[in-house]
């Protein structure tokens, strides 16, 4: 349980795809484009109402330790599912993908296993309804220091900030991370999570980690600021390495002195779930093998333009043999 390259964070939940046309949005009063919080009784609503059902363990940050176990990187990920039908498949299916899961279901968990019904429209665009049952109640009870040790990069996922549980578990791990040498980084998540969570936010920023990702609306609501770049001066001021995606402009990457801007290639998004999170992938699989920034970024940038293609979160094809084609590797 040691000497792991990346070791993720995060709400541990199962994903349930399906497709919807904007009628059927309307008419269950989904949101067209967002995430929402949803209660239990919601989410058995909208399941029930799914027309096809794909599942698969998911969650932002396991999204991206999935896209780096497939890069060959050695992984685990750090989240909390109940002892049920959906938190043993969970579980089974982070194991079999080749990360660990070192935190057994837990028979004693108060919340049901998290899930978020995710509708994808025919544009691609996907609508998160989540439901955040056992996964939110991560505390720091549940970070295992032997784990870190000889640990390489540690990534946190901003919407488990809800809670002050989730707070004190990030420190403690980021503190537990560079005590092993290794350095701690997070995703910002989403813009509501950047205004409900400033200040938190912007300590954990300035110091307790190494490097941050987000994308123009969560920076800008993160800095109280229309002006994008203005942001990322401010955040670039105290963290070594900041990275701003920007949909369909190009990338934003900044450490020090050095800013690179890494063009995206269009894409017709057959599913838009996980371009973030594989955009994370590629870019810490550069992050983490001492690759130039630039290239860092391209890879995060192929990798994206991969996951959107297919349904689904994570990779279907071979995201190495991709880099290789693009001479990134």
């Amino acid at each position: 349980m040691s000497n792991f390259d990346v070791i993720g964070i995060g709400n541990a939940i199962v994903d349930v795809i399906g497709h919807a046309n904007d009628t059927f949005l309307d008419h269950m009063g989904i949101e067209k484009g967002i995430m929402q919080l949803i209660e239990r009784d919601r989410a058995e609503v909208l399941y029930a109402a799914m027309q096809d059902r794909t599942e698969t363990p998911g969650g932002s940050v396991a999204n991206t330790i999935a896209g780096l176990g497939s890069l060959g990187l050695s992984t685990a990920f750090i989240g909390k599912v109940k002892d049920d039908a959906l938190g043993r498949f969970y579980a089974k299916g982070m194991e079999d993908a080749g990360t660990a899961f070192p935190n057994l279901p837990s028979a004693s968990a108060e919340a049901p296993t998290s899930r978020s019904m995710i509708f994808v429209s025919p544009d691609g665009e996907r609508s998160m309804n989540t439901y955040l049952g056992a996964g939110a109640d991560l505390g720091q009870g549940d970070v295992s220091e032997a784990l870190f040790e000889g640990g390489k990069i540690l990534f946190l996922e901003g919407y488990l900030f809800d809670k002050d549980d989730g707070k004190t578990a990030f420190s403690a791990a980021a503190q537990l991370m560079r005590a092993a040498g290794g350095r701690a980084g997070i995703t910002l998540s989403d813009p509501f999570c950047a205004d409900r969570h400033r200040a938190d936010f912007q300590r954990l920023v300035a110091e307790d980690m190494d490097f941050v990702l987000g994308n123009a609306a969560e920076w800008t609501t993160l800095y109280e600021t229309d002006d994008l770049d203005a942001a990322l001066k401010q955040a670039s001021a105290v963290c070594e390495t900041v990275v701003c995606t920007c949909s369909g402009d190009p990338v934003i990457l900044i450490r020090g002195d050095e800013r690179i801007e890494v063009p995206v290639r269009k894409v017709v998004p057959v599913d838009a779930t996980g371009a973030g999170d594989q955009f994370a992938a590629g870019f810490l699989y550069g992050f983490t093998t001492g690759q130039p920034l630039e290239t860092s970024g391209r890879m995060g940038v192929v990798a994206a333009a991969e996951v959107i293609g297919h349904i689904g979160p994570r990779p279907k094809a071979d995201l190495k043999s991709l880099f290789a084609a693009e001479g990134l590797i």
